[in-house]
């Protein structure tokens, strides 16, 4: 097959939503639908009989929620689709925004009950940042929930983009009975506990024909009448392309635990969503057809099999032929590696992969080689831009509960911050060291990991301090000058770079003001 085929025939996008919304439950239909699993699991509060196929980690199972993107690929009707299940907790929000840097659209889960809440503005911003184009999924439809007229104001006020509904819901919650299809023209009845993949769907042409009060009774067949013509005169038709502009959000309402409407959304997914799109190499655009293997590294997680203590690098593909056994150009370090080992991904389960395509996502088996942003080529020299650091929100001190395993936390503390779970600020003064996260539940990660993955310990104690911000001027003598005044407060991230620790908002400006060559940047990318 072609390299335009193969790029035409791929779907690569990510589910976003807020805690309890239902987006591991949909994450996990949608691969029911692909012959990916033959059974989906169930999380209810800590109680997990069949813990969620997508959420593998021990502490993910414990706790019944998603700490870490996951990233699964199946064939669906032709199509080769790379689902990433990003955690929905806002205490993990960073790896979601590097998540989203390596998709080329997304699904947003909204809990027809609860409607747009804080994560999902937070989520949707950063989707306005890239123009992601973006398909809602009101879940829970057989729930008693808010009215789906108010579903859609509330999705436009919030979120600041247009709606187009794609699909309507029959009654709600008790009295739920179906959904119509505004794309299609088709009904699909809803059956409580349902769980089969191909709902029959009912063709209607016309939706005044006497064949509509059958299925779903009078009242409802005189109110979806009203409601369609409504919608018909308020929306048109779907404009697609304002759709891949990111400018307009198709709605699609169901029951992801029912399989209900789960159809119809991926139907129209692999209809209207964008292939591969072209990204931009330093200035230079590269298109995904560009003959030359180009790809960045979003996400890095180590232990994901702990009996093999093994480390991978997450590969998004952006441009040509990836073929296993190359040797391709590593930009940060200037050389090449042999890439002798590469895999697919379905959750932790990995299978070798030869070959792969733009779209497409790999694991590359990982010694240290690899950071967070990295870029690989046949042979440019330029990076692939986009995944910053965000200055945390809470800060701790690293503290040591077993010096007979200090090689074992510098170990763990530094795979953890190349993976991006947190982010570690080593004083200039002193040999203290900072995590800064943003929120307290990652804490509990990192201890829980560093326990259970390298066998160290350790305590975190609270640290007065605001925010970190990265520091920078294009005078050397005066940077320098700062650093002596402020030395107490300079530290260095991960990667070496010079980072002022402000103790409050207050003082914060004070400095700013004070140091006016100083420039201060609450990104790492600068």
């Amino acid at each position: 097959m072609s390299l335009a085929k193969e790029i035409e025939k791929r779907r690569t996008f990510g589910i976003i939503s807020h805690p309890d919304a239902g987006k591991t439950t949909l994450t996990e239909k949608l691969l029911l639908f692909g012959g990916a699993i033959q059974k989906a699991g169930a999380v209810k509060s800590n109680k997990i009989d069949m813990h969620a196929r997508s959420d593998w980690m021990e502490i993910e199972k414990q706790r019944g929620i998603s700490v870490a993107t996951s990233v699964m690929a199946f064939e669906y009707e032709g199509s080769k689709i790379n689902l990433l299940d990003t955690p929905g907790h806002q205490d993990f929000a960073e790896d979601t925004y590097r998540t989203l840097t390596a998709v080329d659209s997304v699904i947003m889960v909204i809990d027809c009950v609860k409607g747009v809440e804080i994560q999902t503005e937070k989520l949707m911003e950063v989707c306005r940042m890239r123009n992601t184009p973006v398909i809602s999924f009101i879940n829970k439809l057989d729930r008693e929930g808010r009215d789906p007229y108010d579903l859609l104001d509330d999705i436009e006020g919030k979120l600041g983009i247009n709606v187009h509904p794609l699909s309507w819901p029959i009654g709600m919650g008790k009295d739920f009975r179906g959904v119509y299809s505004l794309y299609d023209k088709s009904l699909r009845l809803f059956k409580a506990g349902g769980q089969q993949l191909h709902e029959e769907a009912f063709k209607f042409a016309d939706i005044n024909s006497p064949e509509l009060e059958k299925y779903v009774g009078e009242s409802y067949a005189a109110q979806l009448r009203e409601d369609v013509e409504m919608l018909d005169d308020l929306y048109g038709p779907l404009d697609v392309e304002a759709y891949l502009n990111g400018d307009v959000a198709p709605v699609f309402f169901g029951s992801a635990v029912n399989n209900f409407g789960v159809k119809e959304l991926l139907d129209t997914f692999l209809k209207i969503s964008p292939a591969p799109k072209s990204r931009f190499l330093d200035e230079t655009k590269i298109t995904p057809e560009h003959k030359e293997f180009t790809g960045f590294v979003f996400k890095i997680h180590a232990n994901m099999d702990p009996k093999h203590r093994n480390r991978i690098a997450f590969l998004r593909i952006c441009s040509g032929k990836f073929e296993r056994g190359s040797n391709y150009y590593h930009t940060r370090q200037e050389k090449k590696f042999r890439i002798s080992q590469a895999t697919a991904f379905m959750a932790q389960d990995k299978e070798t992969v030869d070959e792969a395509y733009p779209g497409d996502i790999i694991g590359l088996y990982d010694t240290g080689n690899f950071k967070i942003g990295d870029t690989l080529t046949e042979g440019e020299k330029g990076m692939y831009r986009g995944i910053p650091s965000f200055s945390p929100e809470i800060f701790r001190e690293v503290i040591n509960k077993d010096a007979m395993k200090t090689k074992q936390l510098e170990k763990g503390l530094n795979q953890l911050m190349d993976e991006g779970v947190a982010q570690l600020f080593n004083f200039e003064l002193g040999s203290r060291k900072a995590v800064g996260v943003v929120g307290q539940l990652q804490f509990e990660v990192i201890q829980y990991r560093l326990k259970n993955e390298y066998g160290a310990t350790v305590d975190f104690a609270p640290m007065q301090l605001y925010k970190a911000c990265w520091i920078s001027s294009n005078d050397q003598k005066k940077l320098n000058e700062f650093i002596s005044s402020k030395q107490r407060h300079i530290a260095r991230d991960k990667d070496n770079k010079l980072v002022f620790m402000a103790e409050s908002k207050a003082w914060l400006q004070m400095v700013q003001d004070n140091f006016p060559d100083i420039e201060f940047h609450f990104t790492s990318e600068f």
